[in-house]
C-alpha cells in the first residue's frame, strides 16, 4: 500500500512539470529503498561480512528478520514504469486512486506478472466492461492449458529435481543431466503456466494482459530466447534501462557495457544471491558473440514457416540454444555458486550411468506429457496456444482436445501443496 500511495502521488507531481526530475528520482529512490530493505539488505550485509572476513576482520552486522512480501519485484516495477511513462509524457496520471490501485494490485498478475504497462492496462481499468462469452472461452482455455503445465509438468518434475539437487554429489552424471533437463522444463512450465492462468483469469473479467512467453525453447539463438522468455521483464529493462543508457547507438564498447548491465541487473532482480548474478552474466556472455557479429536481430521471423518440421540447421540451433540455457539454469537453481560449479563438474567426474538410480527419476508418463506440451506449442509456435485451438475447426475434435487435457490433469497431476517458483521474486 505504501508503494502504491508513493507512486500515485509522485505521478501527479511529475505531471505538473515543476521539478519533475526531482520527483522522478524521489520516486525511484523510494521504490528501490522498499526493494532494498525487504529483498537485498541481508544479501549486502552477508556479502560485507564475508568480504571483511577475507581480510582478517570480524563484524556482526544487523540482519533483518522479515518476510519477503510475495511478488514485491513485480508490483514495484509496475509502479516505476507508471512514473517513467508520465515523466516521458507517454501517459497521464490516473487521478482516481482506486483505479490506479487496481492497475498496480490486479490480483492475477500481482505475484508473478506479467509486468504490465500503465498505457496498456489502465485504459482497460477505467472503461466499462461487459461480459464477453468468446473472451471468457478463450480465458478458460488458457487457464486449462496453464493448469496442465503447472500441476502435470512443473509439479510432477519438482520432486525429482529437488532430490537430484539435494544429493548431487552422489548422483551419476546421467542423473545430473536429467536434473538439469527437468529443471529447464519445470521452471518454464511453472512460470509460463502461471502466466497462462493469469491471462485466462483476466479475460474472465474483461482484461487483456500482455503475453509473457512465446515458446522460448524453440529459439534459434540466445537473443531470440530473450525475445520469447519473460517478455514483459526483458522489454521493461530494454525501455527503462538499456535505451536510457544509450542502447546500441554510442559505439560497440558502450553497447557491450549496456548489455552486461541489463543482464546482470536482470539476474539480480530475480533474487539476492550471487547465483542469479552469475546466471545473468552468463546470458550476457552468450549474447556477446551475436552483438559483436551484428547478428542479434537475425532470428526475428517465423520458425520453420510453411513446414511441419524445422530444417537441420534450425533444429541444431534450437538444440544448441536449449543446451546453453540449461547450463545457465544450473546456476539459477543451485543454492550457491560453489554448488553450481560442483554440480557441473560432477556431470563429468561422477560415474556417468547407474541404471537403478536413473530409473527412479523417470516416471512412465514424464516424457510423453513433455512431448505432448511441445507438440501443442510447436503447432502454435507462430501465434499462440489459444489461437491454435481456434484452428481446430471440427467442434468434436476441439472439445475432445479439451477433455484430453483435463483427463491428463486428473490422471497425472500433482495436487500436493506447491507454490509457483516465481512467487519468491
Amino acid at each position: 500500500m505504501l508503494s502504491t500511495i508513493i507512486d500515485y502521488t509522485f505521478g501527479i507531481l511529475i505531471h505538473t512539470k515543476k521539478n519533475k526530475k526531482l520527483y522522478l528520482w524521489l520516486s525511484i529512490f523510494n521504490n528501490l529503498a522498499v526493494l532494498g530493505v525487504f529483498k537485498y539488505y541481508n544479501f549486502f550485509a552477508h556479502s560485507f561480512q564475508d568480504m571483511v572476513a577475507n581480510i582478517g576482520f570480524h563484524v556482526d552486522p544487523y540482519f533483518l528478520a522479515i518476510v519477503l512480501p510475495v511478488g514485491i519485484s513485480f508490483y514495484t516495477f509496475h509502479g516505476m514504469s507508471y512514473v517513467f511513462d508520465i515523466c516521458r509524457e507517454r501517459s497521464v496520471p490516473e487521478r482516481n486512486f482506486v483505479d490506479y490501485s487496481l492497475f498496480v494490485c490486479f490480483f492475477p498478475l500481482l505475484v508473478a506478472g506479467p509486468i504490465e504497462r500503465a498505457s496498456h492496462l489502465l485504459p482497460q481499468v477505467v472503461k466499462k466492461r461487459n461480459f464477453d462469452y468468446k473472451q471468457s472461452v478463450h480465458g478458460l482455455r488458457l487457464m486449462l492449458w496453464g493448469m496442465f503445465k503447472k500441476v502435470v509438468i512443473a509439479d510432477g518434475l519438482a520432486p525429482s529435481v529437488n532430490s537430484i539437487y539435494a544429493d548431487y554429489s552422489h548422483m551419476s552424471g546421467l542423473s545430473l543431466l536429467i536434473g538439469a533437463f527437468y529443471f529447464a522444463f519445470q521452471i518454464y512450465a511453472d512460470f509460463s503456466g502461471y502466466s497462462d492462468i493469469a491471462r485466462g483469469t483476466a479475460k474472465l473479467f474483461g482484461f487483456e494482459l500482455l503475453i509473457n512467453f512465446r515458446f522460448p525453447y524453440f529459439s534459434r539463438d540466445i537473443a531470440e530466447f530473450w525475445r520469447r522468455w519473460h517478455i514483459s521483464l526483458s522489454s521493461w529493462f530494454r525501455d527503462y534501462l538499456y535505451i536510457p543508457l544509450g542502447g546500441s547507438k554510442n559505439g560497440l564498447a558502450k553497447s557491450v557495457r549496456n548489455t552486461f548491465i541489463i543482464f546482470i541487473v536482470s539476474g539480480f532482480w530475480h533474487g539476492a544471491n550471487w547465483t542469479f548474478i552469475i546466471w545473468g552474466a552468463l546470458h550476457a556472455l552468450y549474447f556477446l558473440p551475436l552483438l559483436l557479429g551484428n547478428k542479434n536481430r537475425r532470428n526475428t521471423g517465423e520458425i520453420a514457416p510453411g513446414r511441419f518440421l524445422p530444417g537441420i540447421r534450425e533444429g541444431f540451433q534450437m538444440l544448441l540454444t536449449f543446451g546453453m540455457v540449461c547450463l545457465a539454469w544450473i546456476f539459477f537453481r543451485a543454492a550457491n555458486f560453489s554448488e553450481a560449479i560442483h554440480y557441473i563438474s560432477s556431470i563429468f567426474t561422477n560415474k556417468f550411468r547407474s541404471g537403478m538410480e536413473v530409473k527412479q527419476f523417470i516416471a512412465p508418463y514424464v516424457f510423453p506429457v513433455i512431448g505432448f506440451m511441445l507438440l501443442i506449442e510447436w503447432l502454435s509456435r507462430n501465434s499462440d496456444v489459444d489461437a491454435f485451438f481456434d484452428t481446430i475447426s471440427n467442434k468434436t475434435l476441439r472439445y475432445s482436445t479439451y477433455f484430453l487435457i483435463f483427463f491428463i490433469i486428473l490422471m497425472f497431476g500433482s495436487f500436493q501443496k506447491a507454490s509457483f517458483i516465481y512467487f519468491q521474486f
